[in-house]
């Protein structure tokens, strides 16, 4: 199953560019959650300040599933609240909601 999603950067180049320097190291502890969590590949796109996730998932996966492991892992709590330096959540989002599951409107 593929899933893709969306969030927003904050609108300052440095930010920006940290941002992508973060994702160019990625800890293990975050790469460990992601797999562990039965997410296959993930890949994130940029254009300015617009971020764009595709994720490939196995039958095991649950967005609840991951959400609640996640809020029980020290590193990943340490890199969201690092990654909220950068990030903006979009103006309908929900408190606490981060990246925006996209709805597929074509296929080819």
């Amino acid at each position: 199953m593929r899933y893709c999603l969306t969030l927003d950067l904050k609108n300052d180049p440095l930010l920006i560019a940290r941002y992508k320097q973060h994702h160019k190291n990625v800890w293990p502890e975050i790469k460990d959650s992601i797999v562990e969590s039965g997410i296959l590949s993930m890949e994130i796109y940029n254009i300015h300040t617009r971020l764009f996730m595709i994720i490939e998932v196995d039958a095991s996966f649950s967005f609840d599933k991951k959400r609640l492991a996640d809020a029980t892992n020290e590193k990943v709590q340490e890199w969201e609240q690092m990654m909220d330096t950068y990030q903006q959540r979009l103006p309908f989002s929900r408190p606490n909601e981060k990246w925006l599951l996209m709805d597929k409107i074509f296929e080819l």
